[in-house]
């Protein structure tokens, strides 16, 4: 089935300014629970009929599709390298301007990162609320929160919750180990609503989960018995609405991938090609027999290594898309979507299926991480920022055409370009570079 959406996006033109309750969710670590409690709060809180909005600090795609169901509003990427810092301002301002509440979930470590989640929270003014599992932690549990809380003077800490509690009187001991300068916002139970299935990109696709409302009502009522329920302190948000940016897809027709196997769409993208006059149709690689009547299509990533069969079974469409890029029509694959176009793709079991044949050569898993940072393409003068996170190799005769560059300054991704097709496994944040998107979808691009 194919959905379309021509709304173009504008600017308002006085500045955004609102002050409500805000907090980033953070942790010392990776795996402490802070998606969870993230999604667990925005529920509590849509349920107590208000309304909320949540950002994800850095560039992933999963856990915002789980705050986009608990919160019922879309879910930004907030990265002041990625998306930069005027732009995080003025998303959060403008968020605060229709909502009761905002809550930023911060990835890895609060101080983990250049820039770190505590960078975003000293930017905006937020302040970081860490969840810290304390299961096999009694009094040591206060040194943890102190440390967070001194470790950078312009941080604002004042509240921790514990994550994993054993018991009331656990919870207790946690309480009594704080020091006066901290208090204990919440201690959360074991339970196990609390927990999503995972693999190996990190959690499953939100719309995988047929009993997720369920889970995030249960997990929103443990955290309320907790005594999560009370809001966090006002902050005061204000920033400059962004610059109009110029129609330079007017007319142009881009069907984009979006199934099971192509979910991966940061909804700033979207919105961006939208700004800038683009008319936007959605179909499934999974599903549909033929494209629709588009000028261009863009395949994002995903999982197409887990709908291999169903991908390689489904001949009309493939036949399509070669039709599409043999027509001379411009095409960008971003990670899934660049293994799907080649010749084959070969899962993590080592079956092998046919791809798309866009391209020539073969993607395979791989259990080892292959690929994850930052990373920018310089060309023609402006500079597209973006990421990489992948457990798949390509073998290929093809050339790069050009390459990514990791935010160190070292070697980044193979971007391969053939005709129109543009496929890496970098995925871009379009903001950062319209005109370089704008030529990607029309064919303009040039290797110069």
């Amino acid at each position: 089935m194919t959905e379309t959406n021509t709304m173009i996006t504008a600017s308002p033109s006085s500045a955004f300014q609102a002050t409500v309750p805000a907090a980033l969710i953070s942790a010392p670590g990776s795996g402490q629970g802070k998606s969870l409690v993230t999604a667990a709060l925005a529920r509590l809180h849509r349920n107590a009929g208000r309304r909320v909005r949540v950002f994800k600090f850095g560039p992933d795609y999963l856990d915002p599709m789980v705050l986009e169901v608990a919160s019922g509003a879309p879910v930004y990427q907030l990265q002041p390298w990625m998306t930069g810092e005027e732009e995080c301002r003025w998303r959060l301002a403008r968020a605060a301007s229709e909502a009761d509440l905002i809550l930023v979930e911060g990835a890895m470590g609060l101080f983990d990162g250049t820039p770190s989640s505590a960078d975003l929270a000293v930017l905006a003014g937020v302040p970081a609320i860490p969840v810290i599992d304390a299961w096999g932690m009694a009094q040591t549990f206060g040194a943890v929160a102190l440390g967070l809380a001194r470790y950078r003077e312009a941080l604002q800490v004042t509240e921790v919750i514990a994550n994993r509690v054993a018991s009331d009187r656990h919870a207790a001991l946690l309480a009594q180990g704080l020091p006066a300068s901290l208090s204990l916002l919440g201690a959360i139970p074991r339970h196990e609503a609390l927990t999503l299935p995972e693999r190996h990109l990190g959690l499953v696709q939100a719309g995988e989960l047929s009993d997720l409302e369920s889970r995030l009502d249960e997990a929103a009522a443990v955290l309320e018995e907790a005594g999560l329920g009370r809001l966090p302190a006002p902050v005061n948000f204000s920033a400059p609405p962004p610059e109009p940016v110029p129609a330079l897809l007017a007319g142009c027709r881009i069907g984009i991938a979006r199934d099971a196997a192509f979910a991966f769409l940061y909804p700033a993208n979207l919105d961006l090609l939208r700004a800038m006059g683009a008319e936007l149709t959605f179909f499934s690689p999974l599903a549909d027999s033929c494209l629709p009547d588009v000028d261009a299509v863009w395949l994002p990533g995903g999982y197409p290594e887990l709908h291999g069969e169903t991908l390689a079974s489904n001949v009309a469409m493939r036949h399509a898309l070669q039709a599409h890029h043999q027509a001379g029509k411009p095409l960008l694959a971003e990670c899934g979507g660049l293994m799907a176009c080649l010749t084959a793709l070969v899962d993590g079991e080592g079956r092998q299926y046919a791809g798309f044949g866009l391209l020539p050569g073969t993607a395979t898993l791989t259990r080892k991480l292959q690929g994850l940072g930052m990373h920018a393409w310089h060309h023609g003068g402006v500079q597209l920022r973006g990421y990489t996170f992948h457990h798949a190799v390509v073998d290929t005769a093809l050339p790069p055409t050009w390459h990514s560059e990791k935010q160190s300054g070292t070697g980044g991704e193979a971007i391969y370009q053939q005709g129109h097709l543009l496929a890496s496994f970098f995925h871009g944040y379009f903001p950062s570079a319209p005109s370089l998107v704008a030529d990607i979808f029309t064919g303009r691009l040039t290797a110069s």
